[in-house]
């Protein structure tokens, strides 16, 4: 099985994608960047732990994805209160994350010995 199969991976990339797409026209850099920045990390973090050679390595990067799904989450709290982001668009965001988040339990729970 590749990283490429995983479905959290998948959704973890959507999720980016979609945010990406979104604030295209968003004319805060320094938001733009940090919220881009946190939705990236989490599927880079999940590939990069896939292809690590040891369950502990694996574990680190599956954590490291699921603290930068809480760091995405404040920036779409965040987002919404300042403008950015639509409401309903970004309590969807929030919903996702949070499940992508669920799931990367789920992934640290199926690889700790």
């Amino acid at each position: 099985m590749r990283f490429e199969d995983l479905e959290v991976w998948k959704r973890a990339c959507r999720l980016c994608v979609d945010i990406y797409k979104a604030l295209k026209a968003c004319r805060d850099p320094g938001f733009k960047d940090q919220i881009t920045r946190s939705a990236s990390s989490i599927p880079s973090n999940i590939a990069e732990g896939y292809e690590r050679n040891t369950n502990k390595d694996a574990i680190k990067f599956f954590y490291y994805a699921k603290g930068s799904a809480g760091e995405l989450r404040t920036q779409i709290y965040i987002g919404i209160e300042i403008g950015y982001i639509y409401k309903q668009t970004g309590l969807n965001w929030i919903q996702e994350a949070e499940e992508i988040s669920k799931m990367l339990s789920g992934l640290i729970k199926a690889r700790t010995p």
